[in-house]
């Protein structure tokens, strides 16, 4: 973990990191890896697995610096280091992958659409959804089950694809595509998942056009600026993507690390069963103490960038780990205990700045909705598995294990 090298030509030399010789044990608790980073400082050169070199932000502050920092730029096409011009896809026209003044309107435009009216009008229809699928995890004869498969992945997905307009019979087709962009097998296997995303989503669109609904994709096509702007078919296509994608992948991960954080915690679990008047602090804890993004996407210095002491060069990739600022102790005390009382405020879970996530409101109802309904249910609720033996997503983006083996 030796971050300092020697010096030559007056300049202090960075060893380079390599995350991806820790393997397994790297993917199952970046933690206490990201400890030992923070604690000889907030800014490091590393090796990331299936990446380039790129610069990690550690750091609580230094984090919340780099979310807003104007220099680090999302717009990853024009960066040579992240892209060799071979994805040009529509995907990836969103404002997610895009800087002002671009991301402005496009936040913009896709906010007048997906609004808080609408996600908590979503409120009856997402307790239906939540009991349905409890009615048929509970009827399993053996009283087991996996509780990513049963409950964390098939609400959030029904939830987003019913908001969006995706039929119920293209949602096993789609999850796959998610899975393999957000954690890759193979890059023959993502960019199969891009391909086939993206003609798919653009079949969509169209029929969409064609027979408009009371849905959020039809109300996107139709939506513009006092100035009459609207998304273009690219923009579209873009934004579908990133609704689906980030509307149900950070509420599976929020779901199964929340539950599974409290099944660890058993005088956490009965703190919250006693008085759930904790929910919406518990769901905030749920979120430092174990979020579903460990990192966010791919920023690259546009322009020389100094965080934390640290001189970034112009045209560097960056990643900022979310997880890694949620757990700083310099914020917040005990961070690696997981208190449901405690004041999670700060957290960054969510991001920061203006790229913040628009759809964090959707996974807190989902969360606030989903978590109390199994416990209400399932007053005996278990881990089935020793936790060493969870299985967990690689990659570093996405946080979290493939299944939840739970017993009640």
């Amino acid at each position: 973990m030796a971050v300092d090298g020697k010096r030559e030509g007056g300049q202090r030399m960075r060893e380079i990191v390599d995350l991806s010789a820790y393997g397994a044990d790297f993917t199952a608790d970046p933690y206490k890896y990201y400890a030992k980073l923070r604690a000889q400082g907030p800014v490091h050169r590393v090796l990331v697995p299936h990446g380039p070199e790129a610069w990690l932000v550690v750091g609580h502050d230094a984090t919340r610096a780099a979310l807003t920092d104007p220099r680090l730029s999302k717009n990853w096409r024009s960066a040579a280091a992240l892209s060799d011009g071979s994805d040009e896809t529509a995907l990836f026209t969103n404002m997610l992958d895009a800087d002002p003044p671009e991301h402005t309107r496009l936040r913009k435009l896709v906010a007048k659409e997906f609004t808080p009216r609408r996600v908590e009008a979503l409120r009856p229809r997402v307790q239906q959804i939540t009991d349905e699928l409890l009615d048929a995890m509970l009827a399993a004869p053996d009283r087991r089950a996996d509780l990513v498969e049963s409950l964390a992945f098939p609400l959030p997905m029904t939830v987003i694809c019913e908001l969006i307009g995706v039929p119920a019979i293209d949602r096993q087709a789609f999850r796959g595509w998610s899975n393999e962009l957000v954690a890759p097998t193979s890059e023959e296997a993502a960019q199969r998942a891009t391909v086939e995303m993206a003609e798919y989503l653009t079949d969509l669109i169209e029929a969409s056009r064609a027979q408009p609904t009371d849905g959020l994709l039809s109300a996107l096509i139709r939506t513009s600026d006092e100035d009459g702007d609207q998304l273009s078919r690219e923009e579209l296509i873009g934004t579908a993507f990133l609704l689906l994608v980030a509307g149900h992948e950070t509420t599976v991960g929020l779901l199964s690390n929340g539950v599974r954080a409290l099944l660890q915690h058993p005088a956490q679990l009965a703190a919250l069963r006693a008085d759930l008047s904790l929910l919406d602090n518990a769901v905030e804890e749920m979120l430092r103490y174990d979020g579903p993004v460990s990192t966010a996407t791919w920023r690259f210095a546009a322009a020389p960038v100094e965080l934390g002491g640290t001189l970034i060069p112009a045209g560097e990739p960056v990643l900022i780990a979310l997880a890694s600022a949620s757990r700083d102790p310099e914020r917040f005390a005990s961070a690696d205990d997981f208190d449901i009382t405690r004041d999670a405020r700060g957290h960054a879970a969510f991001g920061h700045g203006i790229h913040f996530c628009l759809g964090a409101p959707l996974a807190r109802l989902e969360a606030r909705i989903a978590i109390p309904s199994l416990l209400e249910r399932c007053p005996d609720l278990a881990l089935d598995i020793a936790p060493e033996a969870l299985v967990w997503r690689t990659g570093m983006l996405m946080r979290g294990t493939e299944q939840l083996p739970v017993r009640w």
